[in-house]
């Protein structure tokens, strides 16, 4: 029988060495480290010892060690380790941590759920209980029910709002005025800096008083939807709103120096609000010695209402394809200023016997021209924008007044502004996602006001800034629908809100004092200008406003041109 290796071990000596017998042959290769005898012919097992299941055969095709290389052998491997190490307790101080998120599946019913049901896709939902709205849907659908059954969860899901948004092409609004090439840009500011701009000031005091008022007529205030509509009326009336340079008494004011810069409450408030417009318009700054007049030129849009201007998709532009479109942003404005002309005129008691007559009579009327005049006041009030008393700065601005009012039991007449806002077709492109007024007026007032506050933020801001530089004591806005959505000549007045000025401001979130800081912050950069003309213009497409320095004789030709047509068509 031949001798095993265990047997030829034990008849070794107690003092034999392991390795090699000649200490020279070991010499620098072994350097004193224990030796470990093998055998080639050993089996010394596989790499990596795995289960061997379908999961775990791609992971190791993944590292490289496939089926071909699991019964590879290396040698050594068969003799046990000269470093034994303790596994038990090795590995009893060992413990896996799972350090994923603890989160829950989301499903379509859970707190927070990726799915949201909305309108008419949540039919599905609807339809567990029977006789709701989304088992009489799931009727209605006819052949489709079937196929949207197949598809499984993406049938419960409604409509997102803005889908396919990026897809929609871009607009392009044109520019309020032809940027000739003979303009010299000076300046150009983005909303985020007027944003940031701030001036404290008082509220101002009146310096004269024109024209006279007639008592509102508080019938509206109990006018609603439920009752007999009250159809607008339009009146052949006169109504005067000329421009800060030409204004007579701007002009006697400017003589006195009682002031250094002058303009209107309609081109004062567009320049207060301009971080809320979106539309293009411009204002024309003539310096003319150390006095300013902001001024709008002839055909101007500053003085039409826009409408659903801040809308998320306000009324589309008039194409070749849509000439006769009636909803178009133009046609709409021109509608809208209409309207708020002669509901002005309508909402009071015209008796010449209760007329309110002011300081001064109307600067603009001319008895001699025959013309019917709509009673309109007009206080001229002059604000201290002047930061330093060595360096004083006062404005003069021209505000209007509808309107006065007695309160019961009370002989003081309290000045008020009357404003209307239109409603033209609830399912129409641009209509900013309102209410019916017709039906909804009546008992959801305050989500129909905040709907418009959030669609014409621009037109409320400045409707209230005007009301507050007037130091009006109370505003009264119209809600006027048409009587045909299809045609915009005839309306109804379905009912009248009143707010308080300051109030109202503090709903919409409107700062004075950044209306302020962004006029003193205009005024500087024309001031720090020689004399000259020039005119500020807000960018159609982005949230910009450009200064130019325009030729003395800009403007004067249009205006000409459109008196010229003027009297031809008279003619």
């Amino acid at each position: 029988m031949a001798p095993t290796f265990n047997s030829i071990i034990s008849s070794l000596p107690t003092d034999a060495v392991w390795g090699p017998q000649d200490p020279t042959e070991a010499e620098g290769i072994v350097n004193d480290m224990p030796y470990n005898p093998f055998s080639k012919g050993d089996k010394l097992g596989r790499l990596a010892d795995w289960s061997g299941d379908s999961k775990n055969d791609r992971d190791q095709r993944t590292r490289g060690y496939g089926r071909n290389y699991r019964d590879q052998q290396i040698y050594g491997a068969g003799a046990s380790t000269l470093f034994p190490q303790l596994q038990g307790e090795d590995e009893a101080s060992f413990s896996l941590v799972d350090n994923r998120s603890n989160v829950k599946p989301r499903t379509p019913f859970s707190r927070g759920g990726g799915t949201v049901f909305r309108g008419r896709g949540r039919g599905a939902a609807g339809a567990t209980r029977p006789g709701q709205r989304g088992q009489q849907f799931g009727r209605q659908q006819g052949g489709r029910q079937q196929g949207d059954s197949n598809r499984g969860a993406r049938s419960n899901r409604g409509r997102r709002f803005g889908w396919k948004d990026y897809d929609k092409p871009q607009r392009n609004r044109d520019s309020s005025v032809v940027i000739k090439t003979d303009w010299k840009m000076l300046e150009e500011i983005d909303f985020n800096r007027l944003g940031k701009l701030n001036l404290e000031i008082d509220d101002g005091e009146d310096v004269e008083s024109h024209g006279s008022l007639f008592y509102y007529n508080r019938s509206y205030d109990r006018s609603t939807t439920k009752a007999t509509s009250t159809p607008l009326i339009i009146f052949d009336r006169a109504w005067y709103n000329p421009t800060t340079s030409v204004d007579p008494v701007i002009q006697k004011l400017a003589e006195h120096d009682e002031a250094s810069v002058f303009a209107t409450d309609t081109i004062l408030s567009t320049l207060m609000c301009a971080t809320r417009s979106v539309y293009s318009w411009d204002i024309v700054i003539n310096r003319v010695g150390n006095k300013l007049y902001f001024d709008k030129r002839e055909g101007s849009q500053i003085d039409f209402a826009t409408v659903n201007e801040n809308a998320a998709d306000p009324p589309m532009d008039v194409s070749d394809s849509s000439k006769e479109n009636i909803n178009s942003p133009g046609r709409l404005a021109l509608e809208a200023s209409v309207l708020n002309a002669n509901f002005a005129v309508q909402a009071v008691i015209e008796d010449p016997g209760q007329e309110v007559a002011l300081e001064h009579e109307d600067p603009f009327h001319n008895p001699a021209l025959g013309e019917d005049l709509a009673k309109k006041g007009y206080k001229y009030r002059r604000f201290d924008l002047s930061l330093s008393e060595d360096q004083p700065l006062h404005l003069i601005v021209r505000t209007e007044i509808d309107a006065v009012m007695k309160n019961p039991g009370s002989r003081e007449n309290h000045l008020v502004t009357i404003k209307a806002l239109n409603e033209f077709d609830e399912r129409a492109q641009g209509s900013g996602g309102a209410m019916s007024w017709r039906n909804k007026l009546h008992s959801s007032r305050g989500a129909i006001v905040a709907t418009e506050m959030k669609n014409n933020s621009c037109k409320l801001a400045k409707w209230t800034t005007q009301a507050i530089l007037a130091k009006a004591d109370f505003m009264r806005i119209g809600f006027i629908s048409r009587v045909n959505p299809k045609e915009r000549e005839k309306h109804v007045v379905l009912g009248v809100a009143g707010y308080k000025p300051r109030e109202f401001a503090a709903q919409m979130n409107l700062s004075l004092s950044n209306g302020w800081g962004i006029v003193r912050t205009i005024i500087d950069m024309c001031m720090a200008m020689p004399e000259g003309k020039y005119i500020l213009v807000k960018d159609p497409n982005k949230q910009v406003i450009r200064l130019y320095e325009v030729p003395p004789t800009s403007f004067e030709e249009d205006a000409e041109g459109e008196q010229t047509i003027e009297e031809e068509a008279d003619e």
